[in-house]
This record gives structure tokens, C-alpha cells and sequence, in this order.
């Protein structure tokens, strides 16, 4: 009977723990969106100014170096490394942040930094199983986005924009900063329709390694990102 008893305590002493941990936790939310329309993989087909039909099938992307700021001194980095931002599983679209800190702005990068690249494929988010890693020379792929423009001359009119790339001067790792007016709830959107408006699907159908069109990509994208 004791014995039930210590165990029971044990399993008490958990859940309050745990629930600890939650309520000293705030959640930043990435929010992939087609203008103002949240993006869902079972519905996620558009249409472009130029009437032609995007439909959305992969859309995956590395955010690291997250870091709270106020008045322009950082306040709080998260130490967790890098997170992999994957639409096909919406809790990877959130990511846990330590609750009470005062902050105006939020930092990170689109991407993965040198330090780790050269270090090599990891675990956790950074494991090569994930699909986002080339090789040891060419790094971590920061961005993929794959699905299909009828006017892409491919087969299935498919498109392929996978961006990487650590080493100048293909370095197409991104620092994107915006400013919070809401802290208590931060939701970043992402708009794919602010990227793919600056793309020629007739001419431009694929970036599969680190080039010049890679960085200017991972440009656009970085200026995708917003807080509402």
C-alpha cells in the first residue's frame, strides 16, 4: 500500500511539473498564408494575376538563432538551435518561448548558419531523414517549396525551389527582424503569394543547389514574413 502511495505522489509531482512548464511557456506561431487565406494542404490551390493555377504540395523551411529583443538589446535567445517549420504537421509550426519577458521585437533566421553546416548532418529537426539536407558541401536546404503552375514546361508541370547554400557567394541565410505589439500572442504569417508574384513559371521552374537565383529567392522570402 505504501508502495501505491509513492508512486501516486511521483506521478503528482510530474503533472505538476509539467504543467508548470506550460503555463511559464508562451508559443510563437508560424502561419503560412496565400495573401489573407491560411494555407491547408487538402485545399491549397490558387490562382496567380496571370490566371494561372498554383497549387501548393510542399512547403517546409528552417527557422533558427530566435532571438526576443527590446529597444534593440536582444533579451532572450532561444538555445534549442533550429526548428523545422513543416505545413504537412501543424505542430511544428509552433514553437515555445519562456513566458514573463518584455519584448518589442523578434529576431531569427531564415535558415541555417555556417557553424552548423560545416559541422555536418545532426539529429532532431537536423536530421538528413527530414529531406532537408544536400550533402556534407553543400549544407542544409533553408527553404523548399514544390507543387505545380500550369505554365511550368516540366513533367506534370511540377516546380521545384529548394534554397540553400552557406559558403560566399552563395550564402543564402536570411535575418529577418520584426517589431510585436502583442506579445501575448505572436503570430508570424508567411505569404507565398508576396514570393512566387516575382517568379516566371514559363521561365524559371527550378533551383536545386546553392546559385545566385537561390540567394535572391531566399531574399523574397525573407521579406514574406510579417506580424499582422
Amino acid at each position: 500500500m505504501k508502495g501505491k502511495l509513492v508512486k501516486v505522489f511521483v506521478f503528482m509531482m510530474f503533472l505538476c511539473e509539467f504543467a508548470n512548464s506550460q503555463s511559464n511557456t508562451e508559443s510563437i506561431t508560424f502561419n503560412p498564408t496565400f495573401a489573407d487565406k491560411q494555407i491547408n494542404l487538402a485545399d491549397s490551390s490558387f490562382y496567380l494575376r496571370d490566371s494561372s493555377n498554383f497549387q501548393i504540395e510542399v512547403l517546409k523551411f528552417y527557422i533558427s538563432k530566435l532571438q526576443l529583443l527590446k529597444n534593440g538589446k536582444v533579451v532572450f535567445t532561444e538555445k534549442h538551435g533550429a526548428f523545422l517549420i513543416d505545413i504537412s504537421k501543424p505542430l511544428s509550426c509552433k514553437i515555445n518561448i519562456a513566458k514573463y519577458i518584455d519584448f518589442d521585437a523578434i529576431q531569427f533566421n531564415l535558415g541555417i548558419d555556417s557553424t552548423i553546416n560545416v559541422s555536418g548532418a545532426m539529429g532532431g529537426d537536423l536530421d538528413p531523414t527530414k529531406g532537408m539536407y544536400w550533402t556534407w558541401q553543400s549544407g542544409y536546404i533553408n527553404f523548399k517549396l514544390e507543387g505545380k503552375n500550369n505554365l511550368c514546361k516540366t513533367r506534370n508541370h511540377e516546380f521545384q525551389f529548394h534554397l540553400g547554400g552557406y559558403v560566399s557567394p552563395f550564402n543564402s541565410l536570411q535575418t529577418v527582424k520584426l517589431p510585436v505589439k502583442n506579445k501575448s500572442k505572436v503570430v508570424i504569417d508567411l505569404d507565398v503569394k508576396k514570393i512566387i508574384e516575382n517568379i516566371d513559371f514559363k521561365k524559371q521552374h527550378s533551383i536545386m543547389s546553392p546559385t545566385s537565383d537561390a540567394v535572391c529567392f531566399s531574399a523574397l522570402v525573407a521579406k514574406a514574413f510579417s506580424i499582422n
